[in-house]
Order: structure tokens, then sequence, then C-alpha cells
């Protein structure tokens, strides 16, 4: 470590926003090679339906058309959704015969233009005969349901049966009972989806995609071109959000490859906003089923839930989410037993994938609304009741009921945090007079506790750390930012340990020709893994410094320091200490180098925790419903989520915004909607309610740390948990805010008709 003047848990301003916000920055559709062709997909206006003829014939005659495309003409194999689905699930790029969901890919056009492209798509006339829809997850699973892929026999895409425990409720003096619907919703990244494929003479292709996992497109991309992995290279370059729809590869983006291989030219698609909402992966999407079984003096004895997850018209990632769901369902308490059964079913909607959080935010979002309902019903507060079912400190670690390894916790500290900051006994007492007086605005107090596994899976990433002859530090990692700040917190790191300014340091990332591997960036683990990678190769390379130096200046290596402003000498005389580039000059020169030294100064490896982190929090959320008009706004949200480490406060901070804002759109405004024949009736954002900062108050976000022993940073994940803790907060606190007139659960988005068909409900004593 630098001796002193530690810059690590100090707030940093990020490095890499400078250049997005002077439009610096280039995303993949700035990329324009000379000679690009562009694609249009002509895609399904009805969910389900066969396709009994396409003709392409006024498309293929329009001006600048270089060809049109059906499943007659390109064939390619089906892409696989998840590898622990049955085949028959397999997407096909262009439609089989078969469309399954409003968005479907029946054919496309490839043309000189985008404009002609787009042009050419609208004269393309599919003939279609309609078959009966489903759209419910729940009625997917009946018998006699309308079959997605009738050579399965049902539309049950998954099962996850751990089977049943008649005892999981026994000794229970009361049990609580809800149905809760997690609706489904899309990710709207700023950026939607896209890719530019630029073929080589030599057989390689260069794809530049918006992507979280560049290796995560390259790999299927070779495997499906029938090349090798080292003849794709990827890029990822500036990517304008992902939230966990970007990080596999999608149809379009195959064909968009294959069709540039065969041209010989670049070829290059890129998303609308309308098409992204039809196209890209939604999220969330469950029903819960659940019962929580308490004493009276509100111990809690177990908990049994059955979740049914709509996985969409191509069942994918998203129908194994409930694995997760199930993994969290012990969550912050000290539940003696847990039983989570799950069954994901195929419907005639988009298909579903990861959404920031992807299945555990679902599993908060039960748990928490189920323990509001048990306060309500035992009439305890809903703080000390948490408060005397949480996992104790020195519990730690432990295997819980469902088989997550807890590695570290503080619950009650968190919770303690939150109340003292939002003013708990306060709140509580304003809304007592505000009901006693019948005001209109009356006030909702919501609480939410929450842990969440990070690096879930995906415990091991690469990292690289090299000293170039000019004294510029390169930083290699296997991990591919798209907002996170990454540029900034691997610099801080590799700054800290080799005792340079920051901007003495380049980190390289998201180009599968400049990184060797990597497994990308989602479910919250690149600080703690990729960083990791960072911290101990910087060790090394430190290491090898001292030994270099040693050599040159003819000392003991036990007697080798780190100077201060980055020079390695012998401690005590730092006149004579040598400079980063100095060494590293030496390094190259092989009569400088001590016998047996290897390589430059440098050092790569994988980094591997073994295991996964488990961040927590506690959130409380404060609204004010209007029961007029069933209005509801948020007036505030405090957030104390205990990420491990903090490592630099501002990127921490940035993150929990973020999160929250996200969790907050779910709770009270977003939702994607069908109609009865499977028509998206949100399909663009003058009817997909994605609040902005105006229907939001400025989060009140803070910390606790609790570092994990799982790596040398003692971090944990943080991108996800704003998402996870924020949306049952505000949920439990519009339910907190009716509480009075005898509502006991609504399901979100809890929208102002919502709110208020329930108000007067209540009132009219239905």
């Amino acid at each position: 470590m630098a001796p002193s003047g530690s810059i690590l848990g100090n707030p940093v301003a990020r490095v890499e926003d400078p250049r997005i916000l002077r439009g610096e920055a280039t995303y993949f559709d700035d990329v324009a090679p000379t000679g690009t062709a562009h694609l249009a997909f002509v895609r399904s206006t009805i969910a389900h339906a066969r396709v009994t003829s396409v003709d392409t014939s006024d498309a293929e005659a329009m001006p600048g058309v270089i060809s049109v495309h059906t499943s007659q003409t390109l064939q390619l194999e089906p892409v696989q959704g998840f590898v622990m689905l049955p085949p028959v699930f397999s997407r096909p790029a262009l439609a089989d015969g078969t469309v399954r969901f409003v968005g479907d890919i029946v054919a496309v056009v490839v043309a000189e233009t985008r404009a002609q492209a787009v042009d050419a798509a609208e004269l393309v006339v599919v003939d279609y005969d309609p078959l009966p829809t489903v759209l419910d997850p729940e009625a997917a699973l009946e018998d006699g349901a309308p079959l997605l892929f009738p050579e399965h026999g049902s539309n049950q895409a998954i099962e996850f049966n751990f089977g049943e425990d008649a005892t999981v409720l026994d000794g229970a003096e009361v049990v609580v009972k809800g149905r809760f619907v997690n609706q489904r919703v899309a990710p709207l990244p700023m950026e939607p989806n896209g890719i530019l494929v630029e073929p080589g003479d030599d057989g390689t292709v260069l794809v530049t995609v918006p992507s979280q996992s560049p290796f995560g497109i390259r790999d299927p991309l070779a495997g499906a071109l029938g090349l090798e992995p080292d003849q794709v290279r990827v890029v990822a370059p500036a990517v304008g959000g992902g939230f966990g729809a970007k990080t596999g590869m999608y149809c379009e983006q195959l064909v968009a490859a294959t069709l540039a291989r065969d041209l010989g030219r670049p070829v290059k698609w890129a998303e609308t906003r309308s098409e992204n909402l039809l196209a890209m992966t939604h999220g969330r999407g469950q029903i819960q089923l659940v019962e929580l079984g308490l004493r009276r003096d509100g111990t809690f004895v177990g908990v049994r839930v059955k979740v049914i997850c709509d996985a969409g018209g191509y069942p994918a990632i998203g129908a194994f989410l409930p694995f997760l769901t199930r993994t969290m369902a012990q969550g912050v308490y000290a539940t003696p037993k847990v039983e989570l059964n799950a069954v994901s079913a195929a419907t005639n909607t988009t298909p579903t994938a990861a959404y920031r959080g992807a299945g555990r935010p679902e599993a908060t979002a039960f748990l928490e609304r189920i323990v509001d309902m048990a306060a309500d019903e035992l009439d305890i507060d809903p703080v000390e009741l948490r408060k005397r079912n949480f996992l104790p400190p020195d519990a730690f670690p432990l295997t819980t009921a469902t088989g997550a390894n807890y590695d570290v916790g503080e619950y009650a500290k968190a919770l303690d945090e939150a109340c003292r900051l939002a003013g708990y006994e306060e709140l509580r007492r304003e809304q007592a007079a505000r009901r006693a007086s019948g005001d209109v605005h009356q006030l909702g107090i919501g609480v939410s506790t929450y842990v969440e596994i990070t690096a879930g899976g995906l415990f091991q990433e690469f990292g690289g750390v090299e000293v170039l002859a000019d004294g510029l530090v390169v930083a290699r990692v296997g991990t591919s930012a798209h907002g996170q700040g990454h540029e900034t917190a691997f610099a801080m790191i590799v700054a800290e340990l080799l005792g340079v300014p920051m901007e003495q340091v380049r980190v390289v990332q998201s180009d599968t020709s400049l990184v060797p591997r990597g497994s990308g960036t989602m479910g919250s683990r690149s600080l703690q893994t990729a960083g990791s990678a960072l911290y101990r190769a910087s060790e090394q390379v430190v290491e090898k410094a001292k030994q270099l130096a040693a050599h040159l200046l003819e000392a003991s290596p036990d007697d080798i320091v780190l100077h201060e402003g980055g020079r390695v000498g012998v401690a005590g005389v730092p006149a004579t200490a040598l400079t980063w580039a100095e060494l590293a000059g030496a390094a190259e020169q092989p009569d400088r180098r001590p016998e047996g030294w290897e390589g430059g100064l440098a050092s790569e490896l994988d980094f591997n925790q073994g295991e996964a982190t488990y961040p927590f929090g506690a959130h409380i959320a404060v609204v004010d419903v209007d029961t007029e008009t069933g209005r509801v706004e948020l007036l505030r949200h405090v957030a104390v989520d205990d990420c491990g480490r903090v490592l630099n406060p501002l990127l921490v901070a940035g993150q929990q915004h973020g999160g929250i804002a996200q969790g907050a759109a779910q709770a009270l405004f977003e939702e994607v909607v069908y109609d009865g024949d499977g028509n998206p009736l949100t399909g663009n954002l003058m009817d997909y309610a994605m609040p902005s900062a105006a229907e939001l108050p400025s989060f009140e976000a803070s910390n606790t740390e609790t570092p994990t022993p799982l790596n040398p940073l003692g971090a944990k994940g943080i991108g996800e948990s704003g998402t996870i803790g924020s949306t049952p907060a505000i949920q439990n606190a519009v339910v907190d805010g009716l509480s009075h007139l005898g509502i006991r659960h609504l399901d979100m988005p809890l929208t102002a008709e919502r709110v208020w068909r329930a108000i007067q409900d209540a009132r009219g004593g239905s």
C-alpha cells in the first residue's frame, strides 16, 4: 500500500463524465464505416399466429434495397435462451412459420440507408392465420390453455420443485396470507439495442455493440458463424445503460452478423424506441402466493411461497430467475423454515430476462409486503416486528434455509440508522395527527429491509496491470462499464497501490482484442471481482518492482519500499529511489534485470473470491396520499445501504440514487400492459409511464459499512441495492397511508386510479 494519503474511501469525481457530457463519447451508432448497409425488421403485429405467406416483392423493388429475407432464405440455427431450458423453446432468428408475440421477427430488409430499409419493410405483406393467445402465466398453466409449443405438450418452461414440507407453518398461532403481483416492466435504457458488424478480408469480424458483456456476445456469435472466438472481435464503446437487458446475444444481432458476412460489407441495425419496447427483453413478471406463520409475539416460524413466472413467448433466462428468488427467500430474518417452489410459463408476450436485481427484488418484495401485513394483523409496529426477527450479527457466516451462504450482516444497525435519519417517531406522530383531523392528504410511512446477493455464480474475473516505459500504467479488466464509473474506481485502486496519480492510470476494458477474457458487468459484481483482481495484480507489480529496484540499487529486497510520489527505493533513502518509468525501462533490458526475471513490469491474473457477497440495507419511504384523487406523491426516501467497504462515496451514492429511482418507478408508475389479444398498450413513452426527475424527490442516501472477508477490498456490490430496497418501502408506504380505511394490500403500480378505486371500495364497504 502507499504509505499515506490514501484516496480509497474518499469521494473522487468520475473521470469518464466529461467526455460523455461534452458529447465526445463514441456510441455504436456513431460509428459509420463507408459502405454500411442498414437493417429494418418486419415484426409480427399479431401475438400468436401461423404465418401463411410473406410477400417481399414490393419491398425488393424499392430504391436502395439490397435484399429481403425470411426464414426460408436466411436459414439460421435457433438461439437458445438458457441452457437449463428444453431446446424446444429456443428462438428462431426469423419466425419459423409461427409468431408467438407482437414484435416477433418475420422478415428483415437490407438497404443502403436506414430510411430506405424502413420504407421497404412497410411494404412486406404478411398473411397470418390467428391462433388463440394466452397472456397470463397462471392461465397458461391450466389444462386446455392455448399452447405456444404444441410439440412440448404444455406451456411450462421450467419448474423449481424443492418439495413440500407440511411442517413449515407448524407452531404458528397466526398465518398471514397474500397474493402479490410483481408486474412486468421494461428496462428502457437511454440507448436502445443495436449492432454494427464489419467483416474483414481475412475472414475475421469486427463487432461494435452496446453490450454489458463483450465476451457474452463474442462466443455465441462466433459459434453461430462457424468461426473461432479469436476471429471475432467485439467492442462495446460508450454504452447508454443496460440494466441487465444487454447481457446476451439477440436474434437481431445474429441476423446482422450473418448478413454482413454474406454480403462482405458492414451491416448496422439500430433499434428505435418503440421497437425497443417490443423487442428488448422485459423484466420482473411474477405472481407470488405467500403464507407467513408467526407466534402472537411476532416471532416468525415459517414462510411458504409459490411463484408463477411469466417467461414470455420464448422462455429464456427470465424463466430461471425464480431460482434466485428462492435463494433469497429467507431475507434478513431468522425464519426456521422456508419453502419456495416455482414454475415458469410461456405466454404470448415479449420474453423476460434479467432486469436490475434479476430475481432478488422479487424476493424482497413479497417478504416485506407479507411482514407489513403481519405487523398490521398483530398490531406491532413494522420496525419493531422486523427487529424481533433479524438474524443477529454473531450468526454470520451462515447458510440459510434456501442455501445462500451469507458472509456478514448487521441488519438492525442499518434499520436504526434509517429510522434516525427519517425521524421515524415524529413521522408516526404526524400521521396520527392527520388521521385524527380527517385530512384529505394522508401520510404513509413504509419500511423495507433487505439482503441481496452480488456476484452470484460469477465469482471470478480477469485483471492485469502493466507499467509502460513512459510510466503510464495500463489496467485491463474483463468487466465492461456502461455508466457505473469503473474507470474511476479501477484507477483509484491501481493508483493507490502503486502510489501514482490517477491520471497516470489508463483503464482498458470492453474490447475482446485488448482483454483476454472476462464475464462482463452484471449482478453487481465488478468492484469486488475485477477490482480485487487489479488489487492483487498491483500488489504483484509492486513486489516485482521491489525485486528489480533491489537489483539495480544493490540492496536487499527487504529494504525496498514504496516512497511518496510513486518512487521505489531503499527505505530512508528517497534520493536514490527510482521512478516507475525508470523501472519499466530497466525491465525491458535483459542485462539490467535480476536473474530469473520473467516478462516486463506487469502482472495479470484471475481473482476468484469463491463465493457471492450479500449486501443489505434498510429503506424508509414517506408518501402523501390524496384521498380525493388517489394521487400519490413520494415526499421522502431514506436509504441506508451497506455494500461493505465504501471505496468512493460518490460512486456509491450515484448507484443508490439510480437504483431508488428505478425501484420507485416500479412501485408508482411503470407497467407493461397488453390487451386481451396480446397487443401492447404501452408501446411507446407516451403510454409507458417512465418517471422523470420531476416526479421524484431528492433521495436521502446513506451507508453503514460492514466489510466482507471474501476479497481484499472488503467490498460488496451496490448497483442493484437501491432497486431492491426501495420498491417494497414505497409500496408499503402507500398501503400504510390507506390502512386506517381497512385497505390491507394494493398491487403495483400504485397509480392514482388504482388507489382511488381502492378508497372508493373501502368507503363503500365492498
